[in-house]
């Protein structure tokens, strides 16, 4: 186990939920337009932690899996969704050293930062398949600890995606909130 994994164990210990048992509220209010564009149901929580945008995908018809290098996270979202009878396969990860190997129509990745998983996140969309993309924007206000390298830059979120064939739909930054955020949502051609 390694120091992320023991480190997000530790956070995850409460009965409690970290970030609670509701979805991301920029998840919830893009489903239903990405739902419109899609051809399929089958989707990549990316980073998942303990399962809620995880388990709100699987109520809303998904086939979902669930990456996440913390045990305790897992396990908690495993146990919430085998109560609910829904359809999620949560995998422990590294996603530092992790392969896409399948093909998704619908990729999200909230509160997580690895460059170097953007282009096999599109690379394993399907035609016209959506990756909804919400993380943590370098700010004065931004919550600590966290490593500078983890967090995006201004502007960065758009240019990361720019280079790629299909067409950003939505791309907004927030420097000024409680948690400082860039959120994406780009469809895949």
């Amino acid at each position: 186990m390694n120091d992320d994994s023991r480190r997000w164990d530790e956070r995850y210990q409460s009965e409690e939920f970290l970030l609670g048992a509701n979805p991301s509220k920029f998840l919830a209010e893009r489903i239903g337009e990405a739902k419109r564009l899609f051809p399929g149901r089958k989707a990549l929580d990316i980073a998942c932690g303990e399962g809620r945008n995880s388990i709100f995908l699987a109520r809303q018809g998904f086939s979902v899996t669930g990456l996440d290098i913390s045990p305790v996270g897992l396990a908690k979202a495993r146990s919430w969704a085998e109560r609910e009878g829904l359809d999620c396969d949560f995998r422990f990860v590294n996603l530092e050293e992790y392969r896409i190997a399948e093909t998704y129509d619908l990729i999200i990745n909230f509160n997580f930062l690895l460059r170097d998983l953007i282009p096999q996140e599109v690379a394993a969309l399907t035609p016209g398949g959506v990756i909804l993309f919400d993380t943590i924007l370098e700010s004065p206000t931004a919550p600590v600890p966290h490593r500078k390298d983890f967090l995006l830059q201004p502007g960065e979120l758009a240019r990361l995606f720019a280079p790629y064939p299909g067409t950003i739909l939505f791309c907004g930054e927030y420097p000024d909130s409680e948690t400082p955020t860039a959120k994406l949502f780009y469809l895949h051609r």
